[in-house]
């Protein structure tokens, strides 16, 4: 008997993509076909997890549910269903204009899609997730929401308050996915740096992090998305004395200059910002750091964008991202700012900041030429096995490029290699031989 096939689109972040899994993990528990973003969703169900975050995110999730709204109409699908942040931040608004989708549900009551469909939701299968990555790595969420007042943000907004996961929990999940092979963990959360307060009534990532990484099977532990006030310093304590604690850390800075800082209402100030990458460089040497910048807030002036130019060239960040602002309803932007930089103007200086930064990776690349690094072998692509070290993140960061016809090379498995060569972003790589 051929088995109902459903297919989930997922759109925006790894943390909208741990939901999915969570959700396929149940649909294939009940003997369902389950497909991951699949370019032509031909299932009985197709399912949208959605982003919405700012304008361009907002519209590509929309014409996703356009396009299966299509395929429904044409018969190709039977039923279409919508989740995830934009219809949990426009519910009323997607029901009048879309009105061939099934049914919306928000980011937190997804799983009512299983009982509207006349199953149950497995309590059981709670910690369990299908792997949407390749086997040997998994994002795991530590928590929701986020407390935090930014002025451009809409995430409090979507994802309420800030929820941490219990300690029990998030272990009981390691575990589970450590037996499936597992062995990389990226931890993500709207905000790493305030894991624990509302739970545990003080911060918690550096306990959770060492418990984490006593069990065994853990190779890689790696952070993303802390939030630079009030920064969990004892997560560098952890960082220099466990060996499977990657040195990379993934902060959002936002900006520099002390009118901006204000303006985004971020809680610190340009001297705490540099103090701040300074410590951080100083207590765990040879670490990368990741960031977000944003270009175009409000306010945001020629002399603003000099100093934020000019720090990027004092911290000399490993790895960097930048957006353009998005004024988005309900943020304290657009109650009480003017949307006051030209589109074009805001482009010009990301592409500026963006050259900048391309500048600083070549040269960071280029003094790892002759070093030896442990790399994980993420797939084989033509001429190449494609790896990474510690100090990148999957999808987002560089990558090693070790000659395909190399023997003792293994998709999932780690190898000793030489830095031979560096591109701008990518690192040409020979193995050690043991």
């Amino acid at each position: 008997m051929k088995r109902k096939r459903v297919d989930i689109i997922t759109m925006g972040c790894s943390k909208n993509l741990v939901d999915s899994e969570r959700l396929m993990r149940q649909f294939d528990a009940l003997g369902y076909e389950v497909v991951h973003d699949a370019e032509r969703p031909t299932g009985e169900i197709a399912i949208v997890n959605t982003c919405g975050f700012i304008g361009d995110a907002k519209e590509e999730s929309i014409n996703t549910i356009l396009q299966l709204a299509q395929y429904k109409q044409q018969q190709r699908i039977k039923s279409l269903y919508v989740m995830g942040c934009l219809s949990e931040r426009y519910m009323a608004e997607l029901q009048a204009e879309i009105p061939e989708v099934d049914k919306y549900y928000g980011k937190f009551n997804y799983n009512e899609i299983l009982t509207d469909l006349g199953s149950e939701y497995r309590a059981d299968l709670r910690f369990e997730r299908s792997l949407t990555t390749p086997a040997h790595y998994a994002y795991l969420k530590i928590s929701e929401g986020c407390d935090r007042t930014c002025s451009f943000c809409v995430i409090p907004i979507i994802t309420g308050k800030h929820r941490s996961k219990p300690m029990e929990d998030l272990e009981a999940e390691v575990k589970l996915l450590v037996k499936k092979g597992v062995k990389e963990f990226q931890l993500i959360a709207q905000d790493l740096s305030y894991y624990g307060i509302d739970r545990y009534k003080t911060q918690k990532l550096p306990e959770l992090i060492e418990r984490l990484s006593d069990i065994l099977g853990v190779e890689w532990l790696r952070l993303h998305y802390a939030y630079p006030a009030h920064f969990p310093f004892d997560v560098l304590r952890v960082m220099r004395e466990r060996e499977n604690v990657c040195k990379y850390l993934d902060i959002a800075l936002q900006h520099i200059s002390d009118n901006m800082l204000k303006q985004m209402k971020r809680n610190l100030s340009k001297a705490q910002t540099y103090e701040l990458i300074e410590r951080i460089r100083k207590e765990v040497p040879g670490i990368h750091i990741r960031t977000t910048m944003m270009v175009g807030h409000p306010g945001e002036t020629d002399a603003d964008f000099d100093e934020l130019l000019d720090f990027l060239r004092f911290a000399r960040f490993e790895r960097m991202g930048a957006f353009m602002y998005s004024h988005e309803e309900g943020t304290y932007a657009y109650k009480h700012y003017h949307d006051d930089v030209p589109t074009e103007l805001k482009q010009q200086r990301m592409d500026e900041l963006m050259l900048a930064q391309q500048h600083i990776s070549a040269a960071v690349n280029q003094q790892k030429i002759g070093s030896e690094m442990k790399v994980i072998i993420d797939r084989k692509e033509r001429d190449y096995f494609i790896g990474r070290t510690e100090f990148d993140s999957p999808e987002v960061d560089p990558e090693v490029l070790i000659p395909a016809h190399t023997k003792g090379v293994a998709v999932g498995e780690f190898s000793r290699v030489l830095i031979d060569d560096a591109g701008d972003f990518d690192l040409y790589a020979s193995v050690v031989k043991p």
